[in-house]
């Protein structure tokens, strides 16, 4: 792997704070943590030079975007550093067009998406559901990861599968747990949870019991009447 030397001035985004291991509210936490509270912080926000391939890569990206008549500054939303790894932020409308370039590019050729997974920030108004891309650089030996964020009042996010075939089950798995629909799949359906399960079970808004289960009429109790800590 290249030698990455990120920048140093480091400022992450504060979503929320949590308080307990699950960051239930009132009596929700059955974790034992209660007094535990945490900053829920959305990774850190870096000036360039970033260090490493990374100032290479993104001023690569914004050329052939621009050699494409897409405006760079429009699909780019933010770029940031952080654990060593750099992450791209991308408006969702320009999100296939990006990803493209990233793999064509022969400066750049991100040729292996490694899925894409969702997050759920209840507390990033207008942006609550976030979609992160791994991808990788087998020709030049470099990472980096695209996110882009959709809320949750239109959970609309323009599918891959064209771009990196291999996304189609991580893309139903992500609309199975989320509740993300990544407009142009070909078969968008659930991958895990019965086809007409209520909800998406890995949102910050599903509830952690009290749904019914399919076992001998049982219900899984909400954790505030499982038991309690003292």
């Amino acid at each position: 792997m290249n030698d990455v030397s990120p920048h140093r001035d480091q400022r992450p985004e504060t979503i929320t704070t949590r308080a307990g291991l699950f960051g239930a509210d009132g009596t929700g936490d059955t974790s034992g943590y209660g007094r535990l509270v945490r900053a829920v912080e959305l990774g850190g926000t870096t000036k360039p030079p970033f260090g490493g391939y990374f100032d290479e890569v993104l001023d690569a990206l914004r050329v052939a975007l621009a050699e494409r008549d897409v405006n760079p500054e429009a699909a780019i939303e933010n770029a940031h550093v952080h654990v060593g790894e750099l992450t791209v932020f991308v408006a969702r409308e320009y999100l296939p067009i990006v990803a493209g370039v990233l793999r064509d590019e022969p400066s750049l050729r991100f040729e292996l998406c490694r899925g894409v997974s969702g997050v759920h920030y209840p507390d990033d108004t207008g942006r609550e559901l976030h979609a992160v891309y791994p991808l990788q650089s087998i020709t030049h030996n470099r990472v980096l990861r695209l996110e882009v964020c959709a809320p949750d009042a239109d959970p609309r996010i323009p599918s891959l599968c064209r771009v990196y075939p291999t996304n189609d089950w991580h893309e139903r798995e992500t609309y199975d747990f989320f509740g993300i629909v990544f407009e142009g799949h070909h078969a968008l359906t659930r991958i895990e949870m019965p086809d007409d399960w209520d909800g998406h079970p890995q949102r910050k808004d599903y509830p952690l019991g009290g749904v019914p289960v399919e076992y001998k009429g049982a219900t899984v109790q909400p954790p505030d009447r499982r038991r309690s800590y003292h």
